[in-house]
Protein backbone atom coordinates (compact mmCIF):
# COMPACT_ATOMS: atom_id res chain seq x y z
CA UNK A 1 0.00 0.00 0.00
CA UNK A 2 0.83 3.51 -0.34
CA UNK A 3 2.51 5.48 2.38
CA UNK A 4 -0.15 8.24 1.71
CA UNK A 5 -2.76 5.26 1.80
CA UNK A 6 -5.99 3.48 0.05
CA UNK A 7 -8.36 6.06 -1.95
CA UNK A 8 -11.41 4.71 -2.90
CA UNK A 9 -12.77 7.36 -5.69
CA UNK A 10 -16.39 7.94 -6.92
CA UNK A 11 -15.97 8.32 -10.34
CA UNK A 12 -18.97 9.46 -12.40
CA UNK A 13 -17.20 10.06 -15.49
CA UNK A 14 -17.77 14.00 -15.43
CA UNK A 15 -14.86 16.02 -14.90
CA UNK A 16 -14.92 16.57 -11.88
CA UNK A 17 -14.32 12.81 -10.22
CA UNK A 18 -12.04 12.20 -12.74
CA UNK A 19 -9.54 14.94 -12.26
CA UNK A 20 -10.01 14.00 -8.31
CA UNK A 21 -8.93 10.33 -9.26
CA UNK A 22 -6.10 11.91 -11.14
CA UNK A 23 -4.91 14.41 -8.57
CA UNK A 24 -4.90 11.79 -5.71
CA UNK A 25 -3.04 9.37 -8.31
CA UNK A 26 -0.38 11.93 -9.09
CA UNK A 27 -0.31 12.76 -5.05
CA UNK A 28 0.91 9.04 -4.20
CA UNK A 29 -2.16 7.64 -3.02
CA UNK A 30 -3.24 3.91 -3.91
CA UNK A 31 -6.43 4.97 -5.69
CA UNK A 32 -9.15 2.44 -6.74
CA UNK A 33 -11.80 3.70 -8.80
CA UNK A 34 -15.71 2.99 -7.93
CA UNK A 35 -18.63 4.27 -10.31
CA UNK A 36 -22.04 3.45 -8.81
CA UNK A 37 -24.89 2.80 -11.25
CA UNK A 38 -28.26 4.27 -9.00
CA UNK A 39 -30.79 3.96 -11.69
CA UNK A 40 -31.45 3.84 -15.29
CA UNK A 41 -33.53 5.42 -17.96
CA UNK A 42 -36.01 3.23 -18.70
CA UNK A 43 -36.91 2.18 -15.11
CA UNK A 44 -37.37 6.03 -15.39
CA UNK A 45 -39.99 6.37 -17.97
CA UNK A 46 -37.55 8.43 -20.26
CA UNK A 47 -38.43 8.48 -23.77
CA UNK A 48 -34.59 8.98 -25.29
CA UNK A 49 -31.01 8.10 -25.15
CA UNK A 50 -29.36 7.86 -21.61
CA UNK A 51 -27.58 10.60 -20.47
CA UNK A 52 -25.76 12.13 -17.27
CA UNK A 53 -23.54 10.50 -14.27
CA UNK A 54 -25.35 6.57 -14.77
CA UNK A 55 -25.20 6.32 -18.17
CA UNK A 56 -23.22 3.55 -20.16
CA UNK A 57 -21.61 5.95 -21.87
CA UNK A 58 -20.22 7.82 -18.50
CA UNK A 59 -18.88 4.11 -17.08
CA UNK A 60 -17.13 3.49 -19.79
CA UNK A 61 -15.70 6.84 -19.48
CA UNK A 62 -14.51 6.16 -15.77
CA UNK A 63 -13.39 2.92 -16.73
CA UNK A 64 -10.85 3.84 -19.46
CA UNK A 65 -9.45 7.24 -17.47
CA UNK A 66 -8.90 4.44 -14.74
CA UNK A 67 -7.22 1.94 -16.77
CA UNK A 68 -5.27 4.28 -18.61
CA UNK A 69 -3.68 5.20 -15.28
CA UNK A 70 -3.48 2.28 -13.90
CA UNK A 71 -5.69 2.29 -11.53
CA UNK A 72 -8.17 -0.18 -10.67
CA UNK A 73 -11.89 0.53 -11.22
CA UNK A 74 -15.39 -1.30 -10.31
CA UNK A 75 -18.64 -0.63 -11.16
CA UNK A 76 -21.27 -1.12 -7.65
CA UNK A 77 -25.05 -1.56 -8.83
CA UNK A 78 -26.87 0.52 -6.22
CA UNK A 79 -29.95 0.69 -8.34
CA UNK A 80 -32.22 -1.37 -5.82
CA UNK A 81 -31.01 0.86 -2.96
CA UNK A 82 -31.44 3.51 -4.75
CA UNK A 83 -34.90 3.23 -6.03
CA UNK A 84 -36.20 1.77 -2.76
CA UNK A 85 -35.30 5.00 -0.44
CA UNK A 86 -34.38 7.85 -2.58
CA UNK A 87 -37.10 7.64 -5.80
CA UNK A 88 -39.62 6.21 -3.19
CA UNK A 89 -39.30 9.28 -0.95
CA UNK A 90 -39.09 11.96 -4.10
CA UNK A 91 -43.00 10.21 -5.05
CA UNK A 92 -44.06 9.81 -1.84
CA UNK A 93 -42.87 13.62 -1.03
CA UNK A 94 -44.72 15.48 -3.75
CA UNK A 95 -48.21 13.20 -2.43
CA UNK A 96 -47.46 14.68 1.18
CA UNK A 97 -47.41 18.20 -0.80
CA UNK A 98 -43.51 19.19 0.03
CA UNK A 99 -40.98 19.51 -2.61
CA UNK A 100 -37.97 16.47 -2.12
CA UNK A 101 -34.69 17.41 -2.27
CA UNK A 102 -33.24 13.85 -3.37
CA UNK A 103 -29.29 14.40 -3.73
CA UNK A 104 -29.30 15.10 0.13
CA UNK A 105 -30.99 12.12 0.74
CA UNK A 106 -28.98 10.23 -2.01
CA UNK A 107 -25.65 11.90 -0.30
CA UNK A 108 -26.17 10.96 3.32
CA UNK A 109 -27.93 7.85 2.97
CA UNK A 110 -27.01 6.11 -0.38
CA UNK A 111 -23.96 7.06 -1.94
CA UNK A 112 -21.77 7.71 1.32
CA UNK A 113 -23.15 4.25 2.85
CA UNK A 114 -22.44 2.66 -0.03
CA UNK A 115 -18.80 3.94 -0.45
CA UNK A 116 -17.68 3.50 2.69
CA UNK A 117 -18.79 -0.56 2.81
CA UNK A 118 -16.91 -0.96 -0.73
CA UNK A 119 -13.57 0.85 1.23
CA UNK A 120 -14.24 -1.50 3.83
CA UNK A 121 -13.93 -4.33 1.96
CA UNK A 122 -11.48 -2.91 -0.26
CA UNK A 123 -8.65 -2.00 2.96
CA UNK A 124 -9.43 1.61 1.72
CA UNK A 125 -8.39 4.14 4.54
CA UNK A 126 -10.15 6.87 2.57
CA UNK A 127 -12.93 7.43 -0.07
CA UNK A 128 -13.09 10.95 -2.00
CA UNK A 129 -15.62 12.22 -4.41
CA UNK A 130 -15.56 15.05 -7.06
CA UNK A 131 -17.44 17.67 -4.71
CA UNK A 132 -16.51 21.33 -4.49
CA UNK A 133 -16.32 21.37 -0.29
CA UNK A 134 -13.89 21.29 2.13
CA UNK A 135 -13.13 19.23 5.32
CA UNK A 136 -10.90 19.66 8.17
CA UNK A 137 -10.59 18.65 11.78
CA UNK A 138 -11.50 21.63 14.02
CA UNK A 139 -9.84 21.74 17.57
CA UNK A 140 -13.53 20.51 19.18
CA UNK A 141 -12.68 17.03 17.66
CA UNK A 142 -15.30 17.35 15.16
CA UNK A 143 -14.78 16.97 11.29
CA UNK A 144 -16.09 20.37 9.28
CA UNK A 145 -17.15 20.61 6.31
CA UNK A 146 -16.41 24.70 4.67
CA UNK A 147 -17.35 25.85 1.33
CA UNK A 148 -15.36 25.45 -1.54
CA UNK A 149 -13.82 28.69 -2.86
CA UNK A 150 -15.56 28.67 -6.29
CA UNK A 151 -18.56 30.37 -4.92
CA UNK A 152 -20.26 29.40 -7.89
CA UNK A 153 -19.89 25.68 -7.59
CA UNK A 154 -19.51 25.20 -3.78
CA UNK A 155 -21.69 21.83 -2.89
CA UNK A 156 -21.70 21.85 0.60
CA UNK A 157 -25.53 22.78 0.89
CA UNK A 158 -26.27 19.48 -0.32
CA UNK A 159 -23.54 17.80 1.99
CA UNK A 160 -25.42 18.65 5.39
CA UNK A 161 -26.50 15.23 6.00
CA UNK A 162 -23.12 13.16 6.19
CA UNK A 163 -22.26 11.73 9.84
CA UNK A 164 -18.86 12.41 11.48
CA UNK A 165 -17.86 8.87 11.10
CA UNK A 166 -18.02 9.35 7.50
CA UNK A 167 -16.66 12.90 6.98
CA UNK A 168 -13.42 11.55 8.77
CA UNK A 169 -12.61 9.04 6.11
CA UNK A 170 -13.73 11.57 3.57
CA UNK A 171 -11.38 13.90 0.82
CA UNK A 172 -12.58 16.57 -1.25
CA UNK A 173 -9.69 17.35 -3.13
CA UNK A 174 -10.90 19.59 -5.12
CA UNK A 175 -12.47 22.23 -2.19
CA UNK A 176 -9.17 24.45 -3.44
CA UNK A 177 -9.96 24.94 -6.88
CA UNK A 178 -12.43 26.90 -9.55
CA UNK A 179 -14.43 24.88 -12.11
CA UNK A 180 -12.05 26.80 -14.50
CA UNK A 181 -8.91 25.50 -12.88
CA UNK A 182 -10.23 22.03 -13.22
CA UNK A 183 -11.03 22.12 -16.75
CA UNK A 184 -7.70 23.92 -17.36
CA UNK A 185 -6.34 21.16 -15.09
CA UNK A 186 -8.03 18.27 -17.37
CA UNK A 187 -6.10 19.95 -20.32
CA UNK A 188 -3.06 19.90 -19.34
CA UNK A 189 -3.63 16.10 -18.11
CA UNK A 190 -4.25 15.24 -21.65
CA UNK A 191 -7.83 15.01 -21.39
CA UNK A 192 -9.21 17.19 -24.31
CA UNK A 193 -12.72 15.47 -24.44
CA UNK A 194 -13.20 15.12 -20.30
CA UNK A 195 -12.46 19.02 -20.38
CA UNK A 196 -14.81 19.85 -22.73
CA UNK A 197 -17.78 17.66 -21.18
CA UNK A 198 -21.06 19.90 -20.13
CA UNK A 199 -22.60 19.41 -16.70
CA UNK A 200 -25.98 18.26 -15.94
CA UNK A 201 -28.14 20.49 -13.49
CA UNK A 202 -30.90 17.84 -13.97
CA UNK A 203 -32.13 15.43 -11.40
CA UNK A 204 -30.30 12.15 -12.37
CA UNK A 205 -33.75 9.74 -12.40
CA UNK A 206 -35.88 12.89 -14.07
CA UNK A 207 -33.11 13.50 -17.15
CA UNK A 208 -35.58 14.99 -19.22
CA UNK A 209 -36.68 17.35 -16.39
CA UNK A 210 -40.59 16.68 -16.42
CA UNK A 211 -40.81 15.25 -12.86
CA UNK A 212 -44.87 15.51 -13.47
CA UNK A 213 -44.53 12.53 -16.11
CA UNK A 214 -42.16 10.74 -13.61
CA UNK A 215 -44.64 10.42 -11.06
CA UNK A 216 -47.21 9.70 -12.76
CA UNK A 217 -44.78 6.65 -14.53
CA UNK A 218 -44.25 5.70 -10.67
CA UNK A 219 -47.71 5.77 -9.83
CA UNK A 220 -49.68 5.47 -12.21
CA UNK A 221 -52.83 5.43 -10.56
CA UNK A 222 -51.81 9.07 -9.22
CA UNK A 223 -54.13 11.09 -11.06
CA UNK A 224 -57.27 8.60 -10.50
CA UNK A 225 -56.45 8.76 -6.61
CA UNK A 226 -56.06 12.73 -6.26
CA UNK A 227 -57.75 14.47 -9.68
CA UNK A 228 -58.30 17.76 -9.74
CA UNK A 229 -58.93 20.60 -6.65
CA UNK A 230 -59.40 24.03 -6.75
CA UNK A 231 -56.99 27.07 -6.75
CA UNK A 232 -57.44 29.20 -3.71
CA UNK A 233 -56.32 32.66 -2.50
CA UNK A 234 -55.45 33.33 0.48
CA UNK A 235 -58.88 34.92 1.73
CA UNK A 236 -60.09 31.28 0.71
CA UNK A 237 -61.72 32.85 -2.59
CA UNK A 238 -61.65 29.83 -5.28
CA UNK A 239 -60.56 30.73 -8.26
CA UNK A 240 -60.35 28.39 -10.39
CA UNK A 241 -59.33 24.16 -10.66
CA UNK A 242 -55.90 22.57 -11.30
CA UNK A 243 -54.89 18.77 -11.84
CA UNK A 244 -53.56 17.74 -8.37
CA UNK A 245 -51.59 19.51 -5.86
CA UNK A 246 -48.40 16.78 -6.13
CA UNK A 247 -47.79 18.30 -9.60
CA UNK A 248 -46.85 21.59 -8.18
CA UNK A 249 -44.70 23.51 -5.58
CA UNK A 250 -44.05 26.45 -3.54
CA UNK A 251 -42.91 29.58 -5.61
CA UNK A 252 -44.44 28.58 -8.55
CA UNK A 253 -45.27 30.51 -11.43
CA UNK A 254 -44.89 29.25 -14.57
CA UNK A 255 -46.87 26.25 -16.28
CA UNK A 256 -50.08 27.01 -13.74
CA UNK A 257 -52.68 26.80 -16.06
CA UNK A 258 -54.25 29.84 -15.30
CA UNK A 259 -54.78 33.60 -15.53
CA UNK A 260 -55.69 35.80 -13.25
CA UNK A 261 -55.20 39.30 -15.14
CA UNK A 262 -51.43 39.29 -13.18
CA UNK A 263 -48.53 36.76 -11.64
CA UNK A 264 -49.45 34.76 -9.48
CA UNK A 265 -47.30 32.32 -6.90
CA UNK A 266 -48.06 28.66 -5.71
CA UNK A 267 -47.64 29.99 -1.71
CA UNK A 268 -49.42 27.23 0.22
CA UNK A 269 -50.27 23.54 -0.64
CA UNK A 270 -53.26 21.67 1.59
CA UNK A 271 -52.63 17.65 0.58
CA UNK A 272 -55.48 17.06 2.70
CA UNK A 273 -57.77 19.24 0.74
CA UNK A 274 -56.28 18.58 -2.46
CA UNK A 275 -56.06 22.62 -2.51
CA UNK A 276 -53.23 24.97 -4.25
CA UNK A 277 -53.83 28.28 -2.74
CA UNK A 278 -51.75 31.02 -4.68
CA UNK A 279 -51.02 34.79 -4.17
CA UNK A 280 -48.99 37.33 -4.76
CA UNK A 281 -45.20 37.38 -4.54
CA UNK A 282 -45.13 39.92 -1.48
CA UNK A 283 -46.92 36.11 -0.24
CA UNK A 284 -44.12 34.44 -0.37
CA UNK A 285 -42.49 36.41 1.89
CA UNK A 286 -41.86 34.71 5.68
CA UNK A 287 -39.65 35.84 8.80
CA UNK A 288 -39.37 32.47 10.57
CA UNK A 289 -38.95 28.70 9.55
CA UNK A 290 -39.13 25.52 11.50
CA UNK A 291 -36.78 22.71 10.30
CA UNK A 292 -36.81 19.24 11.06
CA UNK A 293 -34.17 15.86 11.29
CA UNK A 294 -31.08 18.28 11.75
CA UNK A 295 -27.92 17.60 11.40
CA UNK A 296 -25.21 19.60 13.00
CA UNK A 297 -21.45 19.46 11.42
CA UNK A 298 -19.30 22.19 13.73
CA UNK A 299 -20.92 21.28 17.04
CA UNK A 300 -22.15 18.25 18.53
CA UNK A 301 -25.04 20.72 20.08
CA UNK A 302 -25.97 24.47 19.60
CA UNK A 303 -27.15 25.07 23.41
CA UNK A 304 -28.30 28.93 23.02
CA UNK A 305 -29.51 30.68 20.04
CA UNK A 306 -26.61 32.12 17.72
CA UNK A 307 -26.68 33.88 14.76
CA UNK A 308 -26.09 32.41 11.32
CA UNK A 309 -26.43 32.70 7.62
CA UNK A 310 -29.38 30.22 6.48
CA UNK A 311 -29.77 29.13 3.01
CA UNK A 312 -32.95 27.88 1.91
CA UNK A 313 -32.15 26.59 -1.39
CA UNK A 314 -29.28 25.59 -3.22
CA UNK A 315 -28.34 28.42 -5.02
CA UNK A 316 -29.93 30.92 -2.64
CA UNK A 317 -27.74 33.58 -1.50
CA UNK A 318 -28.22 33.28 2.14
CA UNK A 319 -29.62 35.14 4.84
CA UNK A 320 -29.07 36.43 8.05
CA UNK A 321 -30.66 34.96 11.02
CA UNK A 322 -31.07 33.39 14.63
CA UNK A 323 -31.26 29.45 14.95
CA UNK A 324 -32.27 28.32 17.85
CA UNK A 325 -31.85 24.36 18.61
CA UNK A 326 -34.81 22.56 20.07
CA UNK A 327 -33.90 19.12 20.15
CA UNK A 328 -33.89 17.42 16.71
CA UNK A 329 -35.79 21.14 15.67
CA UNK A 330 -34.00 24.35 14.12
CA UNK A 331 -36.29 27.17 14.64
CA UNK A 332 -34.79 30.19 12.37
CA UNK A 333 -35.65 33.58 12.80
CA UNK A 334 -34.84 35.72 9.98
CA UNK A 335 -32.96 39.22 10.15
CA UNK A 336 -35.33 40.37 7.26
CA UNK A 337 -38.63 38.14 5.49
CA UNK A 338 -37.06 35.65 3.29
CA UNK A 339 -39.37 34.45 -0.41
CA UNK A 340 -40.14 31.03 -0.97
CA UNK A 341 -40.06 28.68 2.02
CA UNK A 342 -40.60 25.62 0.62
CA UNK A 343 -41.40 21.84 3.19
CA UNK A 344 -39.43 19.20 2.42
CA UNK A 345 -36.68 21.67 0.75
CA UNK A 346 -32.90 21.36 2.65
CA UNK A 347 -32.35 24.58 5.22
CA UNK A 348 -28.43 24.87 5.57
CA UNK A 349 -26.78 26.85 8.28
CA UNK A 350 -23.59 28.78 8.03
CA UNK A 351 -21.26 30.01 10.38
CA UNK A 352 -18.79 32.14 7.85
CA UNK A 353 -18.12 29.48 5.47
CA UNK A 354 -18.31 26.71 8.16
CA UNK A 355 -21.38 24.57 7.78
CA UNK A 356 -22.80 24.30 10.88
CA UNK A 357 -25.45 21.84 10.21
CA UNK A 358 -28.81 21.56 8.20
CA UNK A 359 -32.04 19.70 8.00
CA UNK A 360 -35.73 19.60 6.05
CA UNK A 361 -38.04 22.39 6.13
CA UNK A 362 -41.33 21.87 7.75
CA UNK A 363 -44.64 23.08 7.01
Amino acid sequence: MSKKGRVLVAMSGGVDSSVAAIMLHEQGYEVIGITMKTWDYASAGGSSKETGCCSLDSINDARALAVGYGFPHYILDIRDEFGDFVIDNFVDEYVAGRTPNPCVLCNTHIKWSALMKRADKLDCEFIATGHYANIRLHNNGRYIISKGRDEHKDQSYVLWGVSQENLARTQFPLGNFTKQEIRQMALEMGQEELAKKSESYEICFVPDNDYRAFLRHRRPTLDDEIGPGNFVLSDGTVVGQHIGYPYFTIGQRKGLGIALGKPMFVIEILPESNTVVLGEECELEKSQAFVRDINLIKYASIEQPMEAITKIRYKDAGAASTITQQGTTMQVDFAHRVKGIAPGQSAVFYEGNDLLGGGFLMK
